[in-house]
């Protein structure tokens, strides 16, 4: 659930954003959020767009470059049809990904969650996740934003997806 709302498993989970081109060919550069950053290329069944505008494309190949990823979309043979796909999110029907271990969250599970402090004040909503190479952090929207590390049990005691609420333990000022 999220907010009370059950999860819907018909919306992807995204997995990446395409964030620029790559040469003359079609190729694009992805940010991928997946570990090791590669795995995004194991699923073949992307859907590009923004949340609500989704579409299907298909993996024609991809590899890794560098500290990133690049792929060809099926059908995009040069440059000026990659611009197109520049800065859409990537996602893959949740069906098609591992089930996660218990404790183990996908960021757009956590993305929409009411943040609430151990005493009970309501911090504000996780508008995203950043990677920061130490741990994730929770990007919170409220009064003001609140980054919270993604710490669990020294700082994130629980994670209530059926209730759409993550109770932290973090003092920021």
């Amino acid at each position: 659930m999220r907010g009370g709302l059950a999860l819907n498993d018909d919306k992807p989970v995204v997995l990446g954003r395409i964030s620029g081109l790559f040469g003359v060919k079609g190729w694009v550069k992805i940010h991928s959020f997946t570990d090791p950053r590669d795995s995004i290329l194991k699923y073949g069944d992307w859907v590009v767009g923004t949340e609500g505008n989704w579409r299907s494309v298909e993996l024609a190949e991809g590899k890794p470059h560098g500290k990133t990823v690049i792929v060809r979309l099926t059908g995009v043979n040069d440059r000026e049809a990659a611009v197109e796909y520049v800065n859409s999110l990537i996602g893959v029907q949740r069906d098609k990904l591992p089930v996660n271990a218990e404790g183990e969250y996908y960021w757009s599970d956590l993305e929409g969650l009411q943040v609430v402090h151990k005493d009970g004040r309501l911090l504000g909503t996780v508008a995203h996740l950043l990677e920061t190479g130490a741990n994730d952090v929770l990007v919170v929207r409220g009064d003001r934003e609140i980054l919270v590390p993604y710490i669990r049990k020294e700082v994130i005691e629980e994670v209530d997806l059926a209730k759409g609420v993550i109770r932290v333990n973090w003092d920021w000022d």
